[in-house]
């Protein structure tokens, strides 16, 4: 079917175009709302800023596409290839991409609020000041991804992958990062407050001047982690695992350290008068269970008072 008499069909009421091969083909700027187009061979097409608004595309090829700023908002795009395309700017809120194959493509400033990318292969790819807001990100690959400036808010992100991937001043406030291997990963700068991350891997991890606010990393892996000026205010760190980690200039007050083996060094380095003693009255103090550790209750000023 040549583009003339797609269109044509189209005009004409009809929906369903079903394994087209519209390779390489020019649609920049055209409307084809609620169309079906699974398994269609739409390799290096152009659609850049054309409506596919609550279309189905699932299974198609869309690889080396040009997508810029497409209108694709509650579409689904499962299993679908989008390697290497260039989806910068597109609007695709609600849409569904379970499984779809986005490695090494371009979504800097694209628009998936609420999406739905569970176990979508995002390696590689460019995903700087993305919206995923409210998304569903669970299993998702998102080794050695461009994260940075994301918004991550709310999302579900379990067991998501994120070897290598740059999360610099990301936005990831009350998202759940329970369990996921957050391995060496660059949370510098990054808003994390009130999100979940217990039990997740964070050996190693960059979050050097993160706002941790309120955040849950009970029985976290923080070992060998730079937390140098980040803000834990309220956090809980309860049986995390701190060994080799820098909390220099952090703010800890009302941080919960309760079993979690905390030296003084890592704490502040200047702080060599620090005196190992217990307290009995547990209320936003740090509570650690070895004489070898100190207990510090931290004032509102985040002074030391021991």
């Amino acid at each position: 079917m040549n583009i003339s008499h797609l269109l044509r069909q189209y005009e004409q009421g009809h929906r369903d175009f079903p394994e087209l091969n519209l390779a390489g083909v020019d649609l920049s700027k055209v409307m084809l709302i609620s169309v079906n187009l699974t398994k269609s061979n739409l390799m290096g097409i152009n659609f850049s800023r054309g409506f596919l608004t609550k279309s189905n595309l699932s299974q198609a090829s869309l690889n080396w596409g040009d997508l810029t700023y497409a209108k694709m908002s509650e579409s689904q795009l499962i299993e679908t290839d989008l390697t290497k395309a260039n989806l910068t700017g597109a609007f695709m809120v609600k849409s569904v991409l379970r499984s779809a194959k986005l490695s090494g493509a371009n979504l800097s400033y694209s628009n998936l609020r609420g999406a739905n990318l569970s176990d979508a292969n995002c390696c590689g790819a460019n995903l700087q000041e993305i919206n995923l807001r409210e998304a569903n990100l669970t299993g998702v690959n998102f080794n050695w991804a461009n994260l940075s400036k994301a918004r991550l808010s709310c999302a579900v992100l379990k067991q998501a992958s994120f070897f290598g991937s740059n999360l610099t001043d990301a936005f990831i406030k009350e998202a759940d990062l329970s369990h996921t291997n957050l391995e060496q990963v660059n949370f510098q700068n990054s808003r994390l407050s009130y999100s979940n991350l217990q039990g997740a891997n964070l050996q190693g991890a960059n979050l050097q001047g993160a706002k941790l606010r309120y955040i849950d990393l009970r029985e976290a892996n923080l070992q060998g982690a730079n937390l140098r000026d980040a803000d834990l205010e309220g956090a809980d760190l309860t049986n995390a695992i701190v060994d080799n980690a820098d909390f220099t200039n952090a703010t800890l007050r009302d941080t919960k350290v309760i079993g979690t083996q905390l030296k003084p060094q890592t704490i502040q380095k200047n702080l060599s008068e620090l005196q190992l003693k217990r307290n009995p009255n547990y209320a936003g103090s740090f509570e650690l269970l070895s004489t070898s550790y100190a207990v510090a209750v931290f004032n509102k000023d985040n002074s030391l008072s021991c």
